[in-house]
């Protein structure tokens, strides 16, 4: 049964997948990334009424904040705060869905504030660091 067949996949059938040997393809990753976070966005809006979580440090820095992505866990800062970085140079390692994902700066310019440390645990649009 080829993966692409499947609009969606569980968990399991992930774990199942990654168990048994098969390489997820950058597309299939990205769909599931994508499809994990339409499935966390869908359960959340019942719940839009809940108290809403702790918020997020913000990013205080002159420039462009960079955000995460999707939610997951910080594995590795590879930058630190006066630091000068070119775009496609790897910020982060961002840990989710048991996927190591690189997180890239989009443009040059310098670190004027990192805002997230290595362990942290990250939302979707959750300022990462500032880019001046």
């Amino acid at each position: 049964k080829a993966l692409m067949e499947k609009e969606t996949l569980e968990e399991e059938e992930i774990n199942q997948l990654v168990k048994y040997g098969h390489i997820l393809t950058a597309e299939e990753k990205l769909q599931l990334v994508q499809q994990s976070v339409v499935d966390e966005e869908t359960a959340a809006a019942p719940a839009a009424a809940a108290p809403a979580a702790a918020p997020a440090p913000a990013a205080s820095g002159a420039g462009e904040s960079i955000t995460s992505p999707m939610p997951g866990n910080i594995l590795e800062v590879r930058v630190k705060d006066g630091q000068a970085v070119q775009a496609g140079d790897v910020l982060f390692i961002l840990e989710a869905m048991k996927m190591e994902n690189e997180i890239m700066a989009p443009k040059d310019g310098t670190v004027t504030q990192v805002v997230v440390s290595k362990g942290a645990t990250v939302d979707t649009g959750a300022p990462l660091l500032v880019i001046g």
